[in-house]
């Protein structure tokens, strides 16, 4: 079986993608119509990558793609055309094309596309992954354990807990975690932002209102203290609680009582509160912003939700199920993260954390071309935000070089200081990539060629990719 039909009408594409492809020793077959390729299919061969052109004589590429993916829906179809415009584009990927080859293309990416195609192509024809339950909190790194722990210790308390964590760490879920193992599992948990509601209207939102206590307050309505008897009232973002509430809920966690908004009798509630903050409760007690008294109240037990940079181990995990999750939202087949890209999201600081590590794989799963996702299909600004981040350390490793050849010959202080330079940006960029050289000229924003010539020159044949064929 011949790994990689070609079908375009013109014999120098054709020749150009054959010869390109031969070098990397991937053998390839070339037709001129699809409608040849179809009598092909009709006599029983069948390539493992198909690359069509959209307008032929005869068949278009359009069709044979809608033929390909009735017979063989797992067969990669790269769908190329000199008419770059927005309908075709659309049309190739709502046709199910594994990627759109807009002409005139660069022979290296091609290439690499059909090593991502062939890649795909192997990976659909082995045996298929093993699925098994997803548990409440996914992490499996030192960081997270001592999470785990507490929850456990927690399993049969009512006692109010502190929360501490960056934006995006996952607090409401470890909070929904503590409610689900306790003896109050089966009573409400009920979740509030205190920081997103206004002002103004966040008191009636905790405690209700009487009828008639303000305008527009035509029935009595219960808060979320009351909705929350018997069970879990998580209060999120509660440093930024404005004071005057903020003695209102001293006075119901030290006697369980509160009045509602506009009301006369006093209302019990048996509610575990846990709160949570992504601010340093501490530092706005002594800046007078947070009263001390409900600081203590609160500060119970204490969690602290360690960020995703702390926790780099555990990024091929989260990744891989919330690429399974957005394929399972939007009916498709999950994506899978190459090694290289996985080398790189481990070398992010994530300042959204899990949050924005799920944005992105939303992202990937809706955006990137193929099944396997390799760093050149990484959203641009988290490759640009990653080369800023490295170049201050790059601009620090080079000042302390240039101070040490300060003592060279004048002559040669610019030179080897360049030399140096290069090196450490290729290295860096192999490193980032996983050790393959197409996706480190792609992070670097030069050809394949250019970087193979430089390690040669610069004697990094021992820098990681070498042995790898790309």
């Amino acid at each position: 079986m011949t790994p990689v039909w070609i079908i375009d009408d013109d014999r120098s594409i054709r020749w150009v993608l054959e010869k390109a492809l031969g070098r990397e020793n991937i053998a390839a077959k070339c037709f001129t119509s699809a409608d040849e390729v179809l009598a092909a299919f009709g006599n029983g061969a069948r390539p493992q990558v198909l690359i069509s052109d959209i307008r032929m004589p005869g068949s278009s590429g359009l069709d044979l793609l809608r033929h390909v993916k009735t017979q063989y829906p797992d067969l990669p179809v790269i769908i190329m055309t000199a008419y770059s415009d927005l309908d075709s584009a659309v049309a190739a990927f709502q046709g199910g094309a594994f990627e759109y080859l807009p002409k005139p293309f660069d022979v290296d990416q091609a290439v690499d596309l059909v090593r991502r195609a062939l890649a795909q192509a192997a990976h659909q024809n082995g045996a298929p992954e093993a699925s098994s339950a997803v548990p409440e909190i996914l992490g499996q790194g030192a960081a997270l354990q001592e999470v785990f722990r507490a929850i456990g210790r927690l399993s049969q308390s009512h006692a109010t807990v502190l929360i501490n964590g960056e934006s995006g760490t996952g607090k409401e879920l470890v909070a929904r975690a503590l409610h689900r193992h306790s003896p109050r599992k089966d009573a409400p948990f009920i979740a509030i932002n205190t920081a997103a509601i206004p002002r103004d209207l966040l008191e009636s939102e905790l405690f209700g209102h009487e009828k008639g206590a303000f305008t527009g307050a035509g029935a009595l309505r219960r808060g979320r203290f009351e909705q929350a008897d018997n069970g879990t009232l998580f209060l999120d973002e509660i440093g930024d609680m404005p004071a005057e509430l903020q003695t209102r809920l001293l006075r119901v966690l030290s006697d369980g009582n509160f009045y509602r908004v506009g009301g006369h009798q006093p209302v019990k509630a048996n509610v575990r509160v846990i709160a949570a903050t992504h601010q340093n409760l501490e530092d706005r007690v002594k800046a007078g912003l947070f009263r001390e008294d409900l600081f203590h109240r609160l500060n119970v037990i204490r969690l602290r939700l360690p960020p995703l940079r702390e926790r780099r181990d555990d990024i091929p995990l989260l990744a891989k199920h919330f690429l399974q999750k957005s394929a399972q939202e939007i009916g498709g087949e999950a994506k899978r993260l190459t090694d290289a890209a996985l080398s790189f999201l481990q070398g992010q600081d994530f300042p959204g954390n899990v949050r924005q590590l799920e944005n992105l794989c939303h992202w990937l799963t809706v955006m990137a071309p193929g099944q396997s996702v390799g760093i050149a299909d990484l959203p641009a600004e988290l490759r640009e935000a990653s080369s800023r981040a490295t170049s201050s350390d790059w601009n620090a490793a080079l000042a302390s070089e240039a101070d040490r050849l300060l003592g060279t010959a004048p002559g040669q202080v610019f030179e080897q200081l360049m030399r140096q330079f290069e090196a450490t940006l290729i290295r860096r960029a192999l490193n980032a990539s996983g050790g393959r050289r197409i996706d480190a000229a792609n992070l670097l924003g030069i050809g394949r060629n250019t970087i193979t010539r430089k390690i040669q020159e610069l004697g990094l044949d021992d820098a990681k990719g070498d042995a790898e064929s790309d």
